[in-house]
């Protein structure tokens, strides 16, 4: 046997590198990495005519796209799957560019898809001067949950000194962040109000300051954030994606400081079912990042996450961990927190004690789907996964 086999090609870096490998010329290598590629895009609700002319030019390209059947009728809209190599979605903008019926907008979306899909690396501006670096390697956010109540370790670090205490031991382990929560988002928790959280809280973002930690406060009140941003905390970790304090998003733009936008539907919108699960977490946390661009908070500031068990059943955290790459379309930085949650006991048919295997298990399906900070309680043996993980990754050995 000769040693025939495919390649699977992600990108075009991996596109490059194997061309050189086999000794193509740089000005060939140049030619052939966009055919190389091939990327499926989703559109949504593209007017019936706008979607046959969309068919016929990527046809016309050498590519492929499926349509509802009713666009054959021109009637009503269709989701459309594209299908092509990044040659053909070059040559297809440019022809949109020049057709009617809204086409020219659809061309930008898909240039600027396929744009935040190549971007690997990011620099995001912390508050208090910091500089956080993404994508280089799997960052490890530490949970420190400063409850009683919290669904896994509700009660152990309530005390300041012992809070402080397991911060320092989960940076010694490699805690890239520490992210301070003093309010359980736990499925039937009690609500605390402001106060109470504002007295868990701060003190232990001061003494972690005072230590160098970069610390990230888990909040959707505006009022905390304010008091824990002039405590010295550097980012604002919001389940609520903007949507439950109003008030939140004016802090972050005077402070200029950086945020996790969760999608949330367990506390907004419950009751609202999912027509298009990825689709429509894409949709809102792009809503929520528009908010904040308006209000002055760019996109550089922005890191997502899809929000596993908030508002989303078993089997549909499975999906977003397995399709996490088609958040990369929004092209900011991912992060996820799966560990110790209920899917996974749900999965492995195991209590949250006995849950440390499946959190590294989706730990690593998430970084090898695209996922730049995992969000973990077991610090040590998460961040010798996310290594061996980033060897394996980006063959680092």
């Amino acid at each position: 046997m000769p040693g025939h086999h495919a390649v699977l090609v992600h990108d075009q870096l991996e596109a490059r590198r194997f061309l050189e490998e086999i000794g193509s010329t740089p000005m060939g290598v140049g030619f052939m990495v966009p055919k190389a590629v091939f990327k499926c895009i989703k559109l949504k609700n593209i007017p019936a005519r706008a979607a046959n002319i969309l068919k016929q030019e990527m046809l016309a390209n050498g590519g492929e796209a499926a349509v509802g059947h009713n666009a054959a009728r021109c009637e009503g809209t269709t989701d459309m799957l594209l299908m092509g190599t990044l040659k053909q979605y070059r040559r297809l903008i440019a022809k949109l560019r020049l057709q009617p019926f809204g086409l020219k907008a659809v061309a930008a979306e898909i240039k600027a898809i396929l744009a935040n899909l190549e971007i690997e690396t990011w620099q995001v501006p912390l508050a208090q001067g910091k500089v956080l670096e993404l994508g280089k390697r799997s960052l490890v956010m530490g949970i420190l949950n400063v409850t009683p109540d919290s669904f896994s370790d509700g009660g152990r670090f309530f005390a300041p000194a012992a809070a402080v205490e397991h911060a320092l031991q989960m940076a010694a382990d490699g805690a890239d962040i520490i992210d301070v929560g003093g309010a359980s988002s736990r499925p039937g928790s009690q609500m605390v109000d402001e106060a109470e959280e504002l007295r868990r809280v701060l003190p232990v973002v001061e003494r972690l300051s005072a230590l160098g930690l970069t610390i990230a406060v888990d909040t959707f009140r505006a009022g905390v954030a304010q008091a824990a941003l002039e405590a010295g905390a550097h980012l604002i970790n919001d389940i609520g994606g903007l949507a439950m304090d109003r008030g939140l998003l004016p802090v972050l733009v005077k402070w200029q400081a950086p945020v996790v936008l969760m999608h949330n539907r367990l506390q907004i919108r419950q009751d609202e079912p999912y027509t298009d699960l990825i689709a429509d977490i894409i949709r809102e946390l792009q809503s929520a990042m528009e908010q904040a661009a308006a209000a002055g908070l760019g996109p550089e500031r922005i890191l997502i996450d899809p929000g596993l068990g908030f508002g989303k059943n078993p089997a549909q955290n499975l999906e977003i961990i397995r399709r996490l790459q088609d958040f990369r379309s929004l092209g900011r930085p991912i992060l996820i927190g799966a560990s110790r949650k209920r899917f996974i006991g749900h999965a492995l048919d195991l209590d949250t004690s006995e849950r440390l295997e499946g959190s590294l298990a989706a730990a690593v399906m998430a970084v090898m789907n695209g996922a730049a900070v995992v969000r973990v309680h077991d610090v040590k043996e998460s961040a010798r996964v996310m290594r061996m993980t980033d060897a394996v990754r980006w063959n680092l050995g």
